[in-house]
């Protein structure tokens, strides 16, 4: 497998995981990704990638055509300007075009298969146009391939977490195999994983677990701040706690997770307030505690600084997440049965 914008492993482990579930040889070949900890937690971490194989480097400025050619590739193009947080400048911004790079993959090595991952917000970049354009784009790529788009909800895959993901299944148009989107494992609320399940007992050694130093005020305020609410959706918060920010009623800014239910959306991203909260003790979560939102293995270690993790483990896929897709996408090539569930997504990226 080939992967572009690898970010330090998500997909890559839940590839692997996949892989090994469904009795198939998976191997790394080559990756990329534009910032240095995410290269080296991605070697550090993933079976067989080396300092060699993965790539260091802006993807405008790698040679994707000497690159080796792989059977199956994987892209999480840059989502900056799909997101609904911000200006969702789509196709016009700096970053949205960056996903012609992994066409560019398709057309020159036309792997058997690929997955690419973006926000849910890529739906309504520039009122749906531009992501019709993607597709059309990767459905014409090379030989052409046979698309499965799907807005997955995580949650409903056993993950810890509220994070909802536009998955692209791609398989090439000679190849007779016939991708459906593996069925949800926790589909009712009350089957959803609460975020208690996996936070109770991590033990303080472990790597990426470094409490952040929060201010008195800080902690007074979270003290104030019930297991599910905000700053500013608590009614009887003292004034001297409140923040004076207009329109942020439903802001996740010094929210705290309730431990019955799956965690918020696990951000790489922010300034004050919105790095996570714990239900119970006033402080924000550590990068292990993200960690295992994100459904990290507890010795996939990320390397450098408390912020520069942060970012990584926000802007991971989930491995389980991933796991699940890809173990479909194996088990579909190997002619297995599993259960499925109708795409939401057509051809166009519009509501099936």
């Amino acid at each position: 497998m080939g992967e572009l914008f690898s970010g330090p492993g998500g997909i890559a482990a839940g590839a692997h995981a996949a892989a090994k579930n469904a009795g198939v040889g998976l191997s790394h070949l080559w990756a990329n990704d534009y910032d240095r900890d995410t290269v080296r937690t991605y070697v550090r971490n993933i079976p067989g990638a080396t300092n060699s194989s993965v790539r260091f480097g802006d993807v405008r400025e790698l040679d994707i055509e000497s690159l080796p050619s792989p059977s199956g590739f994987a892209f999480g193009f840059p989502c900056n300007d799909y997101s609904l947080v911000g200006e969702s400048k789509g196709l016009d911004g700096d970053f949205g075009p960056l996903y012609k790079y992994g066409a560019r993959v398709l057309q020159h090595h036309q792997p058997e298969w690929f997955v690419a991952e973006n926000v849910s917000g890529l739906r309504s970049a520039n009122d749906g146009r531009d992501f019709a354009i993607i597709l059309r784009e990767l459905r014409a790529a090379g030989v052409g391939y046979t698309l499965v788009p799907h807005l997955y909800k995580f949650e409903e895959y056993g993950v810890p977490q509220r994070r909802h993901r536009i998955i692209i299944v791609g398989v090439r148009n000679d190849i007779d195999v016939n991708f459906r989107v593996p069925a949800p494992t926790h589909k009712h609320r009350d089957q959803w994983k609460p975020v208690s399940a996996v936070l109770s007992d991590i033990p303080r050694h472990l790597a990426n677990q470094e409490l952040t130093r929060q201010s008195p005020l800080v902690e007074e305020r979270l003290r104030h701040i019930p297991p599910g609410k905000n700053v500013f959706n608590t009614e009887d918060l003292p004034e001297h706690l409140r923040l004076n920010v207009r329109g942020a009623t439903l802001s996740q800014i010094y929210r705290r997770l309730d431990p019955d239910q799956p965690s918020y959306t696990i951000t790489g991203s922010g300034g004050g307030g919105t790095h996570g909260y714990h239900w119970h003790e006033p402080r924000a979560l550590t990068n292990r505690e993200r960690a295992r939102i994100q459904t990290f293995d507890d010795d996939f270690v990320f390397l450098g600084s408390k912020e520069s993790v942060r970012k990584q483990v926000g802007m991971a896929v989930p491995p389980e997440g991933a796991r699940v897709i890809f173990e479909a996408l194996f088990k579909s090539f190997q002619g297995q049965p599993y259960e499925f569930v109708p795409r939401n997504l057509d051809d166009d990226g519009l509501p099936a």
